[in-house]
């Protein structure tokens, strides 16, 4: 497809990268050191108490790879993972498109991926949309004063230098806006009261981020002249969640953002009392002209088949109001770490192993859409795709989106992973947002679902920091993505390109 249609379906596709149906995972302890028999089944090896989906089912028994073993044995006794997200925190911090945090992360990657021994390091130059937060602040003028906890939804316009005030009309859905009268709309703020539910495999944050990304849109057409929306979130904190949203042509950019979760159940009571509610805020958000940034890429070339490749992708820009640890410190660090110790096995795989650290997720997919048009004429070599951005939350399931014809090779992977306490799934994998070029581009997809229990407390909020990383489940994030990279570079078989009918997302 081309860049432009690419780069529109990953921006509709932004607020549901989450909502996939994913089978949710029961929260077991780490397992002990991984052994290496001769023969290990997925059955035998799948712990006890692992829940199962309706379309889950053991793969078949497979020999054991000695390097699979020892890779699953240095991601729990020597993985390096935890230690370079402290060092991109730490060292680079916030890296929003087109910041000077993006550029210093860029560098950082440029420098540690040669430091992680990979091969054919270099950045492939990416214009990324360049939006500055600016200042922000908020009040609840009526009934009662209050100080309002609150942030510019990402790509937002700015209010007047003064400010905006208005009246609030609370609605909950994107659907109750549009049924909404225009005249009970217009010239007021919008206040959109839907909450999040926590649910272990993340489904609860496509179920609302529709409203995050289009919200504004809906009520700029009935005449408002503002929104607020309650954070998409699943903590109590008093730190709003930023994120995407988005515009539409011809229709009025009213400024829009998020309350934190306790300032918004405060404007929910006093609606629900009856009273007019009054609120003021003040966004100094802008739009820069496009800045350079790059996707940082990195390889383990093949013995064999050097031309084809597995793909290990994470993104690299993060928000700006925190720290980017979890979201998505923790994928790059799981990436670059599996690669590492591909290396260090002393055996080269029979595919290459390339790394991509990808731009812009965040606000724009540039990135991705920039990767599938600078190689689109090896899509076709690309043997497999994943995309680890869910924190360090440990994996319990694989899906794939696979021809039927590859399904074998695709469940011997699966089998490998298991002694890592992740199940197998026979549903199809859908990909990270990054991989949605790819994903059009019949590339085959590998989803390495992780728990997502907490992950929606802190993503997009300034408590996006280096704490909330575990290192243990980080780990065996690690693990199961070096084994997965090493087993798919590794097959005898070339993983046959994946039907149209089977990529309709």
């Amino acid at each position: 497809m081309s860049a432009r249609s690419a780069l529109l379906l990953a921006t509709l596709s932004l607020t549901a990268c989450s909502a996939a149906e994913i089978p949710t995972p029961e929260r077991a302890a780490p397992p002990a050191a991984v052994p290496a028999p001769a023969t290990t089944t997925a059955s035998a090896a799948a712990p006890a108490t692992a829940s199962a989906s309706a379309s889950a089912a053991a793969p078949a028994v497979v020999p054991r790879d000695p390097n699979v073993d020892k890779l699953q044995s240095a991601a729990q006794t020597d993985s390096r993972a935890y230690d370079m997200v402290r060092s991109l925190v730490d060292e680079v911090g916030p890296r929003l498109a087109g910041s000077l945090g993006d550029k210093a992360a860029v560098a950082w990657a440029l420098r540690t991926l040669k430091d992680k021994g990979l091969e054919n390091v270099r950045a492939e130059k990416v214009m990324v949309p360049h939006w500055e937060r600016g200042q922000e602040s908020g009040r609840l003028v009526a009934p009662y004063a209050h100080t309002l906890a609150i942030t510019a939804l990402g790509g937002s316009v700015g209010t007047p230098p003064k400010g905006l005030e208005g009246e609030i009309v609370m609605v909950e859905s994107l659907d109750a806006m549009a049924a909404m009268d225009e005249a009970k709309v217009k010239g007021k703020i919008v206040f959109f009261s839907a909450p999040m539910t926590r649910t272990s495999d993340g489904s609860g944050y496509g179920k609302v981020a529709g409203i995050r990304h289009r919200g504004a849109v809906a009520a700029a057409k009935k005449g408002a002249i503002g929104v607020l929306l309650r954070s998409i979130g699943t903590d109590h904190d008093r730190l709003p969640h930023t994120g995407a949203m988005g515009y539409e042509k011809d229709v009025p950019k009213i400024p829009a953002a998020a309350l934190a979760v306790p300032d918004a159940e405060l404007l929910a009571r006093l609606v629900g009392q009856g009273k007019p509610v009054r609120v003021s805020f003040s966004l100094g958000a802008k739009l820069l002209p496009d800045a350079e940034s790059a996707n940082v890429i990195g390889e383990v070339k093949g013995r064999e088949k050097p031309d084809e490749i597995v793909l290990l992708g994470a993104h690299l820009d993060a928000w700006d109001l925190g720290q980017g640890a979890i979201d998505d410190g923790a994928g790059c660090a799981a990436v670059v770490e599996a690669a590492r110790l591909v290396l260090g096995l002393g055996t080269r795989p029979r595919r290459t192993i390339r790394v991509v650290l990808f731009a812009n997720e965040e606000n724009g997919l540039r990135g991705a859409v920039a990767y599938a048009k600078d190689h689109a004429a090896e899509l076709d070599k690309h043997q497999l795709a994943l995309e680890i951005d869910l924190g360090s939350g440990r994996v319990h399931t694989t899906r794939f989106l696979v021809a039927d014809a590859s399904r074998p090779v695709a469940e011997r992977i699966a089998s490998l992973v298991s002694p890592l306490g992740i199940q197998y799934d026979k549903a199809p994998a859908r990909g990270g947002a990054d991989l949605i070029p790819l994903h059009a581009a019949a590339v085959p997809i590998v989803d390495l679902h992780q728990d997502a229990t907490n992950y929606f407390d802190v993503h997009h909020t300034a408590n996006d920091t280096l704490d909330k990383v575990t290192k243990e489940d980080l780990d065996q994030v690690v693990g199961a993505v070096a084994t997965v990279a090493w087993a798919a570079a590794e097959a005898p078989e070339t993983f046959a390109r994946v039907p149209e009918e089977l990529r309709k997302r």
